[in-house]
Order: structure tokens, then C-alpha cells, then sequence
């Protein structure tokens, strides 16, 4: 006990700030990528041209391969030539801005494709009865189509806040914050309690982050979706 208290004397301070960081960083990164991700998966699913949605798909299905340490070293590089070309300062290279900026890269592709496929796993049918009754598309949309689709909406939200947790703990090494201040220099100085002040909290955060969009996604769902599982 008198080893746990000492651990938190020396350093819960510090997890406090950082957590607070990384949180911050998660939530702006998760919220961005749904207000990009969502709209923009209910016009692909509603969208007749099927080559236009193969290639936003592509495009959005390339960033996830790229190693996310790789991705955040790019949006500095991408920065800094967006700079050049302007010739003025107008980005900063390091900083939250970066961060961001990576970090919603890397949530949109499940937010996107679990919307797309949320829109067109509805039955048609139920589509053609909602029309039969003389529902506008918007009213179809919002009324049947959203709601049936959002465990698929939710699971992708899941995914992607568990992602960017991760994700997260990289970006402090471009002067973002987070927990990941904690673990690099705990690795870098060899102090395995800094390392842990770090990597605990973030795994912490994961699993009550992934518990508690769990719990939300089955209390959105429609009470006739409750017993199914959307992967």
C-alpha cells in the first residue's frame, strides 16, 4: 500500500493533466471524424453512381494501412508544405493542429463504412412500405433508415474511439500532450513507474470508453435490434 500511495503522490498529478489531455484530443478527434464520416456515409449509401462510391471508399480505406506513428509524421510534413507553398506561416507544425488532424484520418474509415453498410442493410421492403404510406425520402430517412441502421453507426464509433485512444499516445511527440508525454519519457529515461503512469490510464481509458459506447449503442438501438450484434 505504502508503494501504490507513493506512485500516485509522484506522479497523479501528472496522469490527471494528461488524461485530461488525451481525452480532450480523443473526444474532438471521435466528434470531427462523426460530423465528417456520418453525412457523408448516408449519401454514399444513397448514392446511385457506384464508381463515385468506390472511389471515396478507396480513398478513405488508404489512410488505415499507413502505420499511425507514420500518418502523424506525415500531417507535420504535409503542414510544413502547405506553409511553403503559401509562403507564409499559416500552420502550425506542431501542436494539437497536426494531431487532429491525424487522429481524424484515422477514425473516419469505420464511422464511414459502418454507416454506408448500416443504410443499405435495411430491408428494402420496409423502404417501399414507408413510401406506400407516403413518407417524404427525408422522413424515410430519418424515421427508418437512421434508426435501423445506428448499431452499425455505434459500432463504428466504437471502433474508431478505440483506435484513436491509441492513436493518441503517439501524438505527443509532436507537442500535442496526452499520455503519451508519460511514456516516452519513461522509456527514454528507463523509469518503468513513468511508463506505467502513462500506458495505464490509456488502457484504462480504452476498455471504460469501449464499455460505455457498448452500453450506449444497445440503448439507441431499436428494441427489435436489441439481441443482434452488427459487427
Amino acid at each position: 500500500m505504502n508503494a501504490i500511495a507513493k506512485f500516485f503522490a509522484d506522479y497523479g498529478a501528472e496522469m490527471l493533466q494528461s488524461t485530461r489531455e488525451h481525452v480532450i484530443l480523443t473526444l474532438i478527434a471521435v466528434l470531427i471524424a462523426c460530423a465528417v464520416a456520418i453525412p457523408l456515409g448516408v449519401l454514399l449509401a444513397r448514392c446511385r453512381f457506384k464508381l463515385l462510391v468506390n472511389i471515396v471508399m478507396g480513398l478513405a480505406s488508404i489512410i488505415q494501412p499507413i502505420p499511425s506513428l507514420a500518418l502523424v509524421a506525415l500531417t507535420v510534413v504535409l503542414f510544413y508544405l502547405i506553409n511553403g507553398l503559401l509562403g507564409i506561416r499559416l500552420l502550425a507544425t506542431l501542436g494539437t493542429g497536426p494531431a487532429l488532424v491525424a487522429l481524424v484520418a484515422y477514425a473516419l474509415l469505420p464511422i464511414l463504412r459502418n454507416t454506408f453498410i448500416g443504410i443499405r442493410q435495411v430491408d428494402p421492403t420496409v423502404v417501399e412500405v414507408a413510401t406506400g404510406m407516403g413518407m417524404t425520402h427525408r422522413q424515410i430517412l430519418f424515421s427508418v433508415q437512421l434508426p435501423l441502421a445506428l448499431p452499425f453507426i455505434m459500432a463504428g464509433v466504437r471502433i474508431s474511439t478505440v483506435w484513436t485512444i491509441g492513436v493518441a499516445t503517439l501524438v505527443s511527440l509532436v507537442g500535442a500532450g496526452g499520455l503519451g508525454d508519460l511514456i516516452f519519457r519513461g522509456l527514454s529515461s528507463y523509469k518503468i513507474h513513468l511508463i506505467m503512469a502513462g500506458a495505464g490510464p490509456a488502457a484504462v481509458l480504452a476498455l471504460m470508453l469501449d464499455w460505455l459506447l457498448g452500453r450506449l449503442e444497445e440503448w439507441l438501438a431499436p428494441s427489435g435490434l436489441r439481441n443482434t450484434n452488427p459487427q
